[in-house]
């Protein structure tokens, strides 16, 4: 320990001398004395019994807790109005009518449809889109007026009973026309004069006694659930419907089947009427053993009071045999 002291004690020195300064500790009021090589390292120099004398830590010493709470918020009283108190409201200003006219024009043809006569135009009371126009079930007594570009009419389910001349007048476009389920008991006879491309006419479940002259551009006709009979349709009046594919007119009073038929024809429904026979051109053509009529492979006539086994010399030129019963 002192050989270790000494060699300590002679490399300061040595550094001191070369650096041509010496070294010395500050001066302290109370305490130990100035410090030099002699005591520095001298553990007696130090009096640790009066160290930290001039700080008194028991003023030091603070009470630790929790923080305070905030201060609470006293709400204000409610104020409960007196019972006979009235609240004014200052309405806004009654709109005055302006002096320029309105953009849509319900009377004409305008942006929701032509003016249906009952308070709004027909695409507010039914559903346009695009070029189909949907009313059914709208409690209507009578066809609204149709913008020119609808295509397709739906008003099933309502409570129309007639078909008048100025119904479809103009809708040139008009290829679907459905009408069923209604109370229709009369359509008059220049109904669809005008419907130049009218392909599907469906006048289903009415009260129907007879029909008008048809478009010849139909393919699908159904009739069923009517009045039909025999004296209200025209003679020949599916002989020019060279697209005609589908024929519905079962459940009404048909005495004989409505020929000449249209070679397109390949359904033929005319169950629950009162046909009593069947003639041997109905179906084929008896100045031409040869001819078939492929088209036609659905015939219903049961429910009818023919007996089809009577007249088998009427299907020779059919794909297949008719379906029927006596009654």
């Amino acid at each position: 320990m002192a050989v270790h002291r000494q060699t300590s004690k002679m490399a300061l020195y040595l550094v001191w001398t070369l650096m041509g300064f010496s070294l010395s500790a500050p001066p302290i009021t109370s305490g130990p004395g100035p410090y030099d090589l002699e005591n520095y390292d001298d553990s007696n120099t130090w009096n640790l019994n009066t160290y930290g004398e001039t700080y008194d830590y028991d003023d030091l010493d603070e009470e630790v807790g929790t923080l305070a709470p905030p201060p609470a918020v006293t709400q204000p009283p409610a104020i409960v109005p007196p019972e006979d108190y009235v609240e004014e409201v200052t309405l806004p200003p009654r709109p005055t009518k302006s002096v320029f006219p309105s953009t849509l024009d319900f009377h004409g043809p305008g942006l929701f449809g032509p003016d249906t006569g009952l308070g709004m135009p027909s695409c507010l009371l039914c559903v346009c889109i695009s070029g189909s126009v949907y009313c059914d079930d709208s409690d209507l007594t009578q066809i609204p007026p149709l913008p020119k570009e609808t295509t397709h009419f739906y008003a099933r389910f309502n409570k129309i009973t007639e078909v008048r001349a100025t119904d479809f007048i103009n809708l040139n476009q008009l290829k679907r026309i459905d009408l069923s389920a209604n109370q229709i008991s009369k359509v008059n006879k220049d109904a669809f004069r005008s419907t130049l491309q009218l392909q599907d006419l469906i006048l289903a479940d009415n009260n129907i006694q007879a029909l008008p002259e048809l478009p010849a551009t139909l393919k699908h006709i159904d009739a069923r659930n009517n009045q039909l009979r025999s004296t209200g349709m025209h003679a020949e009046a599916f002989m020019k419907m060279k697209e005609l594919q589908f024929l519905y007119l079962s459940n009404n009073k048909l005495d004989y089947i409505p020929e000449p038929l249209p070679e397109s024809l390949r359904v033929l429904h005319l169950q629950n009427n009162n046909i009593q026979s069947i003639g041997q051109d109905t179906f084929c053509n008896t100045h031409d053993i040869n001819y078939i009529r492929k088209a036609l492979e659905d015939i219903r006539l049961d429910g009818n009071p023919v007996d089809i086994n009577l007249y088998a010399h009427a299907y020779v030129c059919l794909p297949r045999l008719p379906i029927g019963t006596p009654v």
